[in-house]
């Protein structure tokens, strides 16, 4: 039964990535409809982002009233709504209205689900779950697009991703007994939890735990930086056509997927903090050569590399919280990684636009290793300070 659960986990991860790219992908179709700037889109991603970030940091509550399941089941309950306005919305206010239950809706699941697999799985499963969110990443653009190639409109593709969010809705109502663990002892489906809710304050005074919060920081910095300016970088600075250098780009996300498979074995033979150590060595020997004179060749390959190495960074991290910091705080730790993720993803690649824009898009590689050198730091200063 426990392995039939770790099957409906999968599928929510799944279900995680499903919706991540649908905003980018039917965008180009979604602003010539409502008259609006192009430019716009940057609203809707920061209302969800910010519901992100408040509902992880209300994760530990919340799973301590209702349980990790219940978590699940509401939080997926409430993207599947989202996806149902957006796809009978016709203004873009009115996506504004429905982006609030959606950000929401995706930090509370991002978080307990999380938090129950560094609990009662191994880490190679929490790296194939995170490439299940990478598979999900990437099956929802094509879902948008045989929407948008079948003669449908983009709404459409928001309600078939919608009624796939419903039925796993449906699946983890009908699993809710089996996320009771049978060796935890408390929580609404046996999580093991601390006596009280971890306010940010006491979370912060954990030792290790700011410190863990600017490595989050800096990855999710440093992935939706590289994600976002890849390609730009390749064509403006190199001189790599359009489509070769989106081909490239494309390539960096395909890496951190068929890392993360590869990953799950790897973890058989190497602890977490030598995942984490692992990817961090491949993004920086991916980074040099950025700066390898001599053609696009040698920043085409850095991309690619750059992907492969924040693989098992972000799910180590995570299933490393519970050894580091204790499964009764785990929650919390959790709750406030991911804040911490959101915003990285959120900030920095803006920064990293205005100093492309107001200097040169050629310090791109600069920008990475700063972020990777303050990772490295954060890491291992918190891996020193929870060993004590």
């Amino acid at each position: 039964m426990f392995q039939l659960l770790l099957a409906v986990i999968y599928l929510s991860f799944i279900s995680l990535g499903l919706p991540d790219a649908l905003l980018g992908s039917a965008w180009p179709s979604m602003y010539q409809e409502f008259g609006a700037p192009v430019s716009y889109a940057g609203i809707i991603s920061m209302i969800i982002a910010v519901g992100t970030i408040v509902s992880s940091l209300q994760s530990d509550r919340l799973t301590r009233k209702l349980g990790a399941g219940k978590v699940t089941a509401v939080s997926v309950a409430m993207t599947a709504i989202a996806l149902l306005g957006f796809s009978f919305s016709h203004s873009f206010w009115l996506l504004c209205l429905w982006a609030i239950p959606y950000g929401l809706g995706a930090g509370s699941v991002d978080a307990a689900l999380n938090n129950y697999v560094a609990l009662h799985y191994t880490s190679r499963h929490m790296s194939w779950l995170h490439c299940m969110w990478g598979v999900g990443a990437s099956v929802g653009p094509y879902i948008m697009g045989f929407a948008l190639t079948g003669g449908q409109t983009w709404n459409m593709g928001y309600r078939y991703i919608a009624i796939l969010q419903i039925l796993l809705t449906v699946i983890i109502i009908f699993s809710l007994p089996l996320w009771k663990d049978r060796t935890a002892s408390s929580g609404g489906d046996g999580a093991v939890l601390s006596e009280e809710v971890l306010s940010l304050k006491q979370v912060i005074k954990i030792p290790g735990a700011k410190e863990i919060m600017v490595t989050f920081f800096c990855y999710c910095a440093l992935e939706a930086t590289a994600g976002l300016w890849g390609s730009s970088y390749l064509a403006l600075y190199h001189g790599v056509s359009a489509e070769d250098a989106a081909w490239f780009a494309s390539l960096f996300y395909l890496g951190i997927t068929i890392g993360r498979a590869a990953s799950g074995f790897i973890t058989m033979a190497l602890d977490d903090t030598k995942m984490v150590r692992l990817g961090l060595v491949i993004i920086f020997v991916g980074l040099l050569l950025f700066f390898i004179p001599g053609g696009s060749g040698f920043a085409k390959a850095g991309l690619v590399l750059v992907g492969l190495g924040c693989a098992p960074v972000y799910p180590c991290i995570i299933h490393s919280t519970p050894q580091r910091f204790g499964a009764e705080k785990s929650q919390a730790l959790i709750g406030i990684q991911m804040a911490s993720a959101y915003v990285g993803t959120c900030l920095m690649p803006p920064v990293f636009g205005l100093i492309a824009n107001h200097i040169t898009i050629a310090l791109f590689p600069v920008f990475l290793a700063a972020i990777l050198v303050l990772m490295f730091v954060m890491h291992e200063r918190t891996v020193r300070k929870c060993r004590k």
